[in-house]
Parts: structure tokens; C-alpha cells; sequence
């Protein structure tokens, strides 16, 4: 054989062998070697992630979490319109003496309001503050109910967002961004760790104040996971959930027959197509078949003792926050995963009486007081609190300048939005109770030490539900999507017990 032809059969041999990772590898671009770094480094981050097991029949089956949890539903109180924290909880003396003056210029240097201009007057606590329990927490007399609760209670003070606006700083608390179309933090939980209580959905709604928040039902939306885990929201008037009755004539026999039939049919598709969104449709009907029966019952407080009635001052057939709390509780006895409670009318800017600081929102405070008093104690009482976990909060804080329109001072008392600092709290399962973190300024305008952004608060639920913020992640758009976004995030150490 000619050394020509040795050669040839060599470099044949040698292609032969020659894998197409390795051509891609050793190509003279280097862009081969590119894509399979970046094939690597997305195949460890697959390896990474937290990907729940369920149930193929049950896509709301309880699975264990990854982490030891520290309870095992969540009830989240949402004020839509942000309540001031500075009648409420978080007394300034120095904002007191400085009510009236001018605004210092270094306060409106560089912020962007919704609606001051020029230079506002600073305004005092329109409240008399007091100290309360052993923690010496200070509460407004707003709420002389909540307060004798505070030692059950983790109060963080200077939790921050960058949203200034209702509807985005709304959607910023409840899915970690700015824009429609992410998961909530309900639905988070109910895809990572589904329900113990398959009559029921694991991620339940109540609504009270009489109107939707801003965004709507953007605030409880799967965004990109798989609709069975968006929220469902019920009702404490009329009918629980629309529909849920069988129409005159359907008996709940032909129904289930009825289901049955389809239920078939859907697994014939399902064998002939494999598409695993089959499996979830015949899940979503059986669940809607057992709500029939289900949900009825655990949305009744008629059958409430006269005492717990009087306890969170409830009035059955009625659309009200002290309902919803009421609710709330039945609701955690049954396991249900995560309860979301909106209760609308707390924009306080002082525009007409309802948003007054002086009017409207005493009105607010007195619906608010006694039902949240109630709950705690509740919970306790039952041995619940502990491995539930309660959340207060609104989207932003208030300012401590007194708001005006157009640079002149308005009618009725009120602040402006304030990103920069506002207060949350917590109570129950896996925090500290009667403790305090954060602090802010002298007037409550920014934090003096130990900010909290939104994204370190989603990491601190979900670690008490036995998450891992970095590990829980969809792939979405080319991104391994997380409920904490792409900035770093960390668990709030200092607040867990």
C-alpha cells in the first residue's frame, strides 16, 4: 500500500472515531467549545433543581419538601393600598415635633413621588402611641386588640421594593416582578409542595373591601406554571365559588356518571397522544366534583359557636374582612396550603374623606382590628399557630411628609407612597415572636440598619415552608425562572426561632 493511501485510511479511521462532541470541542472557531460549556453548565443547573414528584392522577398530591419545614400552610394578609406604618407601628417622636415644617430639600433630592410637589410640610403621627406586652413592641391605639397580641408577633420594619405604583408594587409582593404573567407566592407553594386535602384547592382567594385589587387576579395567577396551581377564589357571599351548584335538573349521580364517561375518554386520548395536560384535566374535574360537596361546607360559619362570632365580630351573609378571617381559620383546619386575603381601601392620600388619615382610615382600622386579634388567638388556642404562618402587609410604605396636589395642602390629612421603607409582620410556625427587626431614620423615611428587600422576605417563606429559593426554579423563556428573580437573595436568619 502507498504511504498516500496509509494516510488516507488513517484520517478515515480517524473520523470514524471522532465523536461530534469532540469535532465541536476541537473546531478552530472555539464556538463548539462554547456550546458545550454551555450545554454542561445548564445540565448541572437541571441537576440542581428542585423538581416536585406528583401524583400523575394528582397534581395537587402533597409532596415532602426538600428542606425541614417549618409549617405547613400559610395565611397572608394583604391591605391593598398600603396602610401607613407610621399610625400603626412605627413611632417617630421627632416626626411628632417636626409636624408642620417645611420638608428638609435632602428628602426631595433624587425621589420620585406619585404625587408631591414642591416642598411638602412634614407631618406627625396622627395617633397616640403606646408600648405593649413584655417585647415593649409600640402599636397606635388604632388597634387595642392586635395589641395584645404583639408578643406573638415578628414585626420587620424596613422592608423595601423599588415599585412606587399600586398595581406593579402589588404584583411585586405577590410574584417577585413588576409585570403580569409570574407565578404568586401560592402558587409556588402548591406546585412545590401540593395539598393534604384533595376535596379542596391547595391555594384558596378571599376578597373583602368591595372592589378587586388593581391587577386583579394577576395577584393570584400560576403566570408560566401549569393552571392547576393558580389561586381560586371563593366568596363569603352567595354561591362560595360561581358554578359550584349542579344546574336544576343534573342530579349529583347523572354528574358523576357524566364524569365518568369523560373520564374515559380523556384516558383514551391520553394512551393514543401521551400529553400529560390530559391526566391534569381529568384531575381538575374530580377536584371540581368533590368542591361540590367540599367547599360549601368549609365556607359555612353559620355553624360557628355564638362566642367565636363575637370574638372576630363576623356577620354571616356578609362580604367582610372579619368573615374572611373567620374563613381564613376553617380553611387552615383543613390543611388547605395557602390562604390569600385582599381586603381593599387602604390608600390613604387624603384626596376625599374615605382616604383621610383622620377619617377613613379609622373606619378601616376598626374592620381590620378585632377579625386579625381573633385569628391570632384562634390559631393558638388550637394548637395551630405553630406550624402555621400568619403575614401582614401592604405593597409600600407612607411618607412622612403630609401629601399635597399641584404643591398645595389639601382638605384632608394624608401621606404619599414611600418604596423606600415600610412595615410587615409575621406570626407563627418557625419565626421569632415578640421581636423586632430593622429600624428606620428618625422620621421613618429610609432604613437606619438591616433592610429587607421583597426578594429576602419570598426567601424567608419559602425556607420556613421547606424550600430552597435557589433550588425552586421553572424553566421559562430560556431562564431557570425563581419566585426571588436573578438578583442575590437570603434567607432572613436574624427572624427565625
Amino acid at each position: 500500500m502507498s504511504l498516500d493511501n496509509l494516510r488516507r485510511e488513517a484520517c478515515v479511521t480517524a473520523i470514524d472515531h471522532q465523536t461530534r462532541r469532540h469535532f465541536l470541542h476541537g473546531c478552530t472557531t472555539g464556538m463548539g467549545a462554547m456550546w458545550l460549556a454551555s450545554q454542561n453548565a445548564s445540565q448541572a443547573q437541571a441537576a440542581n433543581r428542585f423538581q416536585p414528584i406528583h401524583d400523575a392522577r394528582n397534581p395537587l398530591s402533597p409532596v415532602a419538601p426538600p428542606l425541614p419545614a417549618k409549617v405547613k400552610r400559610v395565611i397572608y394578609l394583604h391591605m391593598i393600598g398600603a396602610p401607613s406604618q407610621l399610625e400603626l407601628f412605627d413611632y417617630k417622636p421627632d416626626l411628632e415635633r417636626l409636624d408642620g415644617k417645611d420638608c428638609p430639600q435632602s428628602f426631595l433630592e433624587g425621589k420620585r413621588f406619585a404625587f408631591i410637589q414642591g416642598t411638602p410640610k412634614m407631618l406627625g403621627p396622627q395617633y397616640p402611641f403606646a408600648q405593649y406586652g413584655e417585647s415593649g413592641a409600640w402599636v397606635s391605639d388604632r388597634l387595642p386588640h392586635f395589641a395584645k397580641h404583639v408578643d406573638d408577633v415578628c414585626f420587620i420594619k424596613t422592608l423595601q421594593t423599588d415599585q412606587f405604583n399600586h398595581g406593579p408594587a402589588q404584583l411585586m409582593i405577590h410574584t417577585g416582578q413588576a409585570r403580569m404573567g409570574y407565578p404568586s407566592i401560592g402558587s409556588w407553594a402548591t406546585w412545590g409542595l401540593g395539598t393534604e386535602n384533595e376535596d379542596l384547592p391547595g391555594f384558596i382567594v378571599l376578597l373583602s373591601g368591595g372592589r378587586q385589587p388593581r391587577v386583579g387576579k394577576a395577584l393570584w395567577s400560576g403566570g408560566f406554571l401549569p393552571s392547576v396551581y393558580q389561586g381560586v377564589q371563593c366568596r363569603s357571599q352567595g354561591d362560595p365559588v360561581l358554578n359550584i351548584a349542579d344546574p336544576t335538573g343534573v342530579t349529583r349521580d347523572s354528574r358523576r356518571t357524566m364524569l365518568d364517561t369523560l373520564n374515559k375518554l380523556n384516558l383514551r386520548a391520553n394512551a393514543e397522544y401521551g400529553d400529560p395536560e390530559t391526566l391534569t384535566r381529568i384531575a381538575q374535574y374530580e377536584m371540581a366534583f368533590r368542591m361540590q360537596s367540599a367547599v360549601p361546607d368549609a365556607m359555612n360559619i353559620n355553624d360557628e359557636p355564638a362566642h367565636i362570632h363575637e370574638m372576630y365580630g363576623t356577620r354571616p351573609g356578609k362580604e367582610s374582612f372579619a368573615n374572611n378571617c373567620l374563613l381564613a381559620r376553617r380553611l387552615a383546619e383543613r390543611n388547605v396550603r395557602f390562604i390569600q386575603l385582599f381586603d381593599w381601601g387602604w390608600d390613604s392620600h387624603g384626596a376625599a374623606k374615605s382616604e383621610a388619615l383622620n377619617e377613613g382610615f379609622k373606619t378601616k382600622c376598626e374592620q381590620m382590628d378585632r377579625p386579625i386579634a381573633a385569628l391570632l388567638n384562634d390559631l393558638k388556642q388550637r394548637g395551630m399557630l405553630e406550624d402555621t404562618l400568619v403575614v401582614w402587609s401592604g405593597e409600600f410604605g407612607r411618607t412622612p411628609m403630609r401629601e399635597n396636589r399641584g404643591g398645595t395642602e389639601m382638605k384632608f390629612v394624608g401621606r404619599d407612597h414611600n418604596p423606600g421603607a415600610t412595615t410587615m409582620w409575621m406570626a407563627g410556625g418557625g419565626v421569632k415572636s415578640g421581636f423586632t427587626y430593622g429600624e428606620t431614620d428618625p422620621v421613618g423615611y429610609s432604613p437606619a440598619e438591616n433592610p429587607v428587600q421583597l426578594r429576602d422576605f419570598h426567601a424567608t417563606m419559602m425556607h420556613l415552608m421547606g424550600m430552597d429559593h435557589n433550588r425552586t426554579s421553572y424553566p421559562f423563556q430560556g431562564l431557570d425562572q425563581k419566585l426571588t428573580g436573578v438578583k442575590p437573595a437570603r434567607v432572613i436568619e436574624e427572624v427565625l426561632a
